[in-house]
């Protein structure tokens, strides 16, 4: 878009990693930039009849006192997506989050809570915590990422996010065959694997034998004991470094005692919070895992092939709930992808009567959406935790309770 660059006065952050402005009384998101900030901003969605219009600040008029030299130039304006805040302080970016998600809370699922994000465990800088990247190949077989909203190819020479062990494979001076989709795992408590379009890939091309590594094993320890998951290399799995153990823990914190209950654990992918129900409900209590990807279940069967608390369904939640195979349940957790669970799997919840739920959400808007709808059927929240997951980027990880309002009563929410 080849506009004049604009004049802005920055205003509040929002969700999705931009602030605020208005120019001629239309609202402009704007990237790369932070509250009480002049800046010029090169428009790159304006259509007259919008609502809204995108920007980026490409030159800084009055700085925040909060803006440091970005981390990666390559994800600024104009560049790829993926580091939105690398412009701002690691402690305002905290403060950037805890606000994106009380304001979330208070319009989509009126409450007010007090949020602090707190920091997790990692390299000061707040770089070098990705254990898995993807990464796309231009034509001509350079490596890179596309750039933000845009299927474009950007090449790259570094990706700052990655643990060192990605960071050594040297995935950027290789050449890759042209479009070709590259991921790279660097499990904690494994040699790193390399998939290429989901094949294997080994230093001189694909791994072709029958029993080619596709899978990694990742070792966490959580309540002080030692856990160990198989999991496909390119199914889902927490990406920060410290992230399964410090969501674990929360999850088990959250739950609280369980010995002898009935557990539901929705969403269970790999099992990474199956395996430590299983031990927290002992022998004489059940852990029931659904999850509708096969995959992921093969392996949470393998994951919890030793204990046999544990009960697996393979299948949409909304439909394994309303079909009844959940039965009853003391406490349900749920970790549902990034648009959340849905008003139809938590009126579903809501049905088995628990105690207790404990959600885990990595989008504050659909967490906070489906908090409004476990008020309306009679749930409090009565925790909330914020973890900051995902440095330079607007992502964060919330772990949020729930107990019938009844029990509730007047608590403010912890």
């Amino acid at each position: 878009m080849s506009v004049a660059p604009i004049t802005l006065d920055i205003g509040p952050v929002a969700h999705g990693g931009h602030c605020v402005a208005r120019h001629e009384g239309r609202v402009v998101f704007v990237r790369h930039t932070l509250p009480g900030e002049r800046v010029l901003a090169r428009l790159t969605e304006a259509e007259p009849g919008a609502r809204f219009w995108r920007a980026d600040a490409v030159e800084v008029l009055e700085a925040s006192p909060d803006r440091v030299p970005s981390a990666w130039p390559a994800a600024g304006p104009g560049g790829v997506g993926g580091a939105e805040l690398a412009h701002v302080a690691l402690p305002a970016q905290r403060r950037w989050k805890a606000t994106v998600v009380a304001e979330q809370m208070r319009r989509l699922g009126r409450v007010n809570p007090e949020v602090t994000v707190e920091e997790v465990p990692g390299p000061p800088d707040g770089l070098g915590w990705r254990t898995r990247i993807e990464l796309m190949v231009n034509r001509s077989g350079q490596a890179g990422m596309h750039r933000h909203r845009s299927r474009e190819v950007v090449p790259l020479t570094a990706m700052p996010l990655a643990v060192p062990e990605i960071e050594a494979l040297g995935l950027f001076e290789r050449h890759w065959p042209g479009g070709a989709r590259i991921t790279a795992v660097a499990p904690t408590g494994d040699r790193p694997l390399l998939l290429v379009d989901g094949a294997p890939w080994l230093e001189k091309g694909p791994d072709r034998r029958p029993n080619a590594r596709t899978s990694v094993r990742e070792s966490v320890e959580v309540s002080g004991h030692p856990y160990t998951w198989r999991v496909a290399a390119d199914g889902f799995w927490q990406v920060h470094r410290a992230g399964p153990a410090v969501l674990a823990q929360a999850v088990l914190d959250a739950v609280g005692p369980v010995d002898g209950e009935r557990v539901a654990d929705l969403y269970s992918g790999a099992g990474l919070f199956t395996v430590p129900l299983a031990d927290a409900v002992g022998p004489s209590g059940r852990v029931m895992a659904v999850d509708g990807d096969p995959r992921a279940v093969r392996d949470a069967r393998r994951n919890s092939h030793d204990r046999a608390q544990v009960d697996l369904a393979l299948g949409a939640v909304g439909d394994v709930l309303a079909s009844g195979a959940v039965g009853r349940a003391d406490v349900v957790l749920l970790d549902p992808p990034r648009v959340g669970a849905g008003r139809a799997v938590i009126e579903s919840v809501v049905g088995l009567r628990p105690r207790r739920v404990v959600y885990v959400a990595c989008d504050p808007a659909a967490l906070a959406r489906d908090v409004g709808y476990l008020g309306n059927l009679g749930y409090g929240l009565v925790g909330l935790r914020a973890f900051d997951l995902f440095p330079m980027t607007h992502h964060v990880e919330c772990v949020a309770v729930f107990e019938p309002v009844s029990e509730v009563g007047e608590r403010e929410v912890r």
